[in-house]
């Protein structure tokens, strides 16, 4: 099952963009033997100032056609590592072939594309900046996929 996460904004270089690729480098490599991989990213940016309704259509325009839909917002369901893990393995096994996650801009995600959404996920009450969300996010797939393969990169 292929992974993109499409944000709202772009991450420069610095430690954040370099968390992000080692993040992502380690989740290719321990991805590919569990059916899981590559992650990719896709930034998109309102340059006309449209609001949540003209990121949500750039945002519906970067998911692959026929992708699950999982949002990252406070409203969402606070997941343990494992309980992250098993979400994506129930994903791969049910046979989807494409998971978008999706990380709106600073005023979150418009209603109507969570509404969307075939689940959503949070790190918790506090709003995060995304360029936060996008570290953890990429910290989180890659443990999902440690979990699923048994390594010990996960302590309980």
């Amino acid at each position: 099952m292929r992974l993109r996460v499409v944000a709202v904004g772009r991450l420069r270089n610095g430690p954040e963009r370099d968390l992000v690729a080692d993040y992502t480098t380690r989740f290719d490599r321990t991805g590919r033997p569990l059916g899981l991989g590559p992650l990719t990213e896709l930034e998109v940016e309102d340059r006309k100032g449209g609001g949540m309704a003209a990121e949500a259509e750039l945002l519906a325009r970067a998911i692959p056609s026929g992708a699950l839909v999982c949002t990252l917002d406070e409203r969402g369901q606070m997941l343990s590592s494992p309980e992250f893990a098993a979400l994506l393995a129930r994903w791969r096994d049910d046979g989807r072939q494409d998971a978008a996650f999706v990380i709106g801009g600073a005023d979150g995600i418009d209603p109507a594309l969570r509404a969307r959404a075939d689940a959503s996920v949070s790190f918790g009450r506090m709003v995060w900046p995304h360029m936060l969300v996008r570290v953890m996010l990429a910290e989180q797939i890659y443990r999902a996929a440690t979990i699923l393969a048994g390594s010990p990169y996960h302590r309980v």
